[in-house]
């Protein structure tokens, strides 16, 4: 799907570059990028990184110079990507591309005049790369998580599937198909007790007897131990604290899309608090929600105001004329003092206009094309690529509910494309759209992947949302709109006879540069954009590389036999 896409990114760059960092969460962060294609034959060749996108990056196969006609992308986490000298190694042989075959007579020497000083990777990467995806959850570990159906309590819970850090959980008193979606390092789970010792709300309830012969709950492990989940920043109440009744803003988390008037109902130990926000219909506590004092979902009064940006006064109130100071006179309330809030904001490299794979908290099991639309310090707003923009949300810029390109297709998550408008050609897909947020605490409740939504009143043309695959299934076929022509002329390789082949068989000390640097590992630090993936995910937007032909970005790729290209 990102082959469309990013071709037409080329044409226009200047907007999407970033100097991107490794992600904290995702695999290989440390590791940089890899290099070398499986393609269905056994020749090989050379190819430098031209640009980067997340987990892809665009390569030029060495010979081609400046002429970019055959450029491609390819996925850094895939078996196709090789360090140079891995052919010397394994004994493969290098074959440069038919139409390139005859451009040197001497491609040794041209080669190692352009690997002299050049970056690869380690020798083990695809070793590390494996490493780093493996996950401390596993199915049938039990552990707290919020409810769904009533945000103020949690419920137990346990792992039925781990895909890159993203856990789907079951409901332990619910049906089989009654299950979350979230980050291994999601503030919203929490190891069995953890309610009972902060003093937050729980649905105690015996399992379904009908749960009885589901795979995951025949399979139960243990519980989950704490130090399993993500570490909360300790806090220190000496010199003042939140106390009940203060006003604060916070991002709505049933309409995440708006930041709104709140208030601090109850203060829990472990420095959590319980917020409501103001003007919510409910009147029994079931629309309170919990978040920590160091979460950056929470600001201090007129922080909208400070940054422009569109604050959902409580009913009765007009967001123009709001004014905090007579707010606070009528309810006769103070606000939380601005100091006990965590407003730190790192070097995190986004970008607005920068393309990334985002989790739709609404509902969680999608992970769908998006782009930061706007920056404040280190909260991103988040617009869902063919969706109107009353389903933005607002993530902080470290949420793990973010991911670079490339991340589903490395993990095997489907990816919810963008929505198409006018579709030219049938699609298995659903015309639907997202039911329209309700305001003020009203969850909008998630669609089963198997039931199809009604189309929204007001659109103006009808949006089609597809279907949800099988998760870490592999497509045998490419969609029609996936495909990208090219020109194809097969020629039948030799590889006995070096007169009709091009045969380079480098040993691997002609590799090896003569300048310290030489054994470095190519790191471009592309991953660091995004905190959420967990320790497996994604960077937005395209990173150019600082010149086109860098001798930093050398790799191996695996080409047809037939020299892909026709002269």
């Amino acid at each position: 799907m990102y082959g469309s896409l990013l071709a037409k990114l080329e044409l226009n760059l200047s907007f999407l570059e970033a100097q991107s960092k490794p992600f904290k969460h995702l695999p290989q962060k440390d590791q940089g990028q890899p290099s070398d294609a499986v393609l269905p034959s056994r020749v090989y060749w050379i190819a430098s990184v031209i640009q980067a996108a997340g987990y892809r990056v665009l390569l030029r196969y060495e010979g081609f110079e400046n002429d970019a006609s055959h450029d491609f992308w390819c996925n850094l986490g895939t078996v196709d990507v090789h360090p140079i000298g891995w052919c010397a190694i394994n004994s493969k042989i290098l074959v440069p591309p038919r139409t390139i075959h005859a451009k040197f007579t001497n491609w040794k020497g041209y080669l190692m005049k352009q690997l002299v000083g050049s970056w690869t990777l380690p020798v083990d990467f695809h070793i590390k790369m494996v490493e780093s995806m493996k996950y401390p959850f596993c199915q049938g570990m039990r552990l707290e998580v919020i409810d769904k159906s009533q945000v103020s309590r949690t419920r137990m819970a346990v792992v039925d599937t781990v895909i890159g850090g993203r856990l789907r959980l079951l409901y332990e008193d619910g049906d089989s198909d009654d299950d979350f979606w979230c980050h291994m390092w999601s503030p919203l789970i929490h190891p069995l007790g953890w309610s009972w010792r902060v003093g937050h709300g729980i649905k105690m309830s015996e399992r379904r007897s009908d749960m009885a012969h589901h795979p995951t709950f025949r399979n139960i492990y243990c519980d989950a131990v704490p130090y399993l989940f993500k570490k909360v920043r300790a806090v220190y109440t000496e010199g003042g604290w939140f106390e009940e009744g203060m006003k604060l803003e916070a991002i709505d988390p049933l309409n995440l899309g708006n930041i709104c008037v709140a208030t601090i109902c109850k203060v829990l130990l472990d420095g959590y608090l319980m917020i409501c926000v103001d003007g919510g219909p409910s009147t029994d506590g079931s629309d309170w929600f919990c978040y920590h004092a160091s979460s950056h979902a929470i600001f201090p009064a007129t922080f909208c105001q400070k940054n422009d940006i569109e604050l959902m006064p409580p009913k009765g109130y007009e967001s123009q004329t709001f004014n905090w100071q007579t707010y606070l006179e009528k309810t006769k309330s103070k606000a939380a003092p601005a100091r006990l809030f965590n407003m730190d904001c790192p070097n995190h490299g986004f970008k607005v206009g920068m393309k990334l794979e985002a989790v739709d908290l609404m509902e969680p099991c999608l992970i769908c094309v998006a782009t930061v639309k706007r920056m404040v310090h280190r909260l991103l707003s988040i617009h869902f690529d063919g969706w109107d923009s009353e389903y933005d949300q607002w993530v902080d810029c470290e949420s793990p509910d973010i991911y670079p390109m490339g991340w589903c297709e490395l993990t095997g998550y489907q990816l919810q494309p963008p929505v198409a408008t006018e579709p030219t050609t049938p699609l298995k897909a659903r015309e639907a759209t997202k039911k329209k947020k309700k305001q003020f605490g009203k969850k909008r409740k998630r669609i089963p992947p198997a039931k199809s939504r009604a189309l929204r009143q007001g659109s103006k043309k009808p949006l089609l949302e597809y279907e949800p695959k099988a998760i870490g299934k592999v497509e045998s076929e490419p969609r029609p709109g996936d495909i990208i022509t090219v020109c194809v002329k097969e020629e039948h390789l030799d590889t006995a006879s070096p007169s009709k082949a091009a045969s380079l068989e480098l040993p691997l000390p002609m590799l090896q540069s003569q300048e310290p640097r030489s054994n470095k590992l190519l790191n471009c630090n592309i991953l660091t954009l995004f905190r959420s993936a967990a320790v497996c995910p994604p960077v937005m937007g395209v990173l150019k590389l600082p010149k086109p032909r860098t001798k930093a970005n050398l790799f191996f790729f695996k080409m047809s036999s037939s020299g892909i290209w026709s002269q």
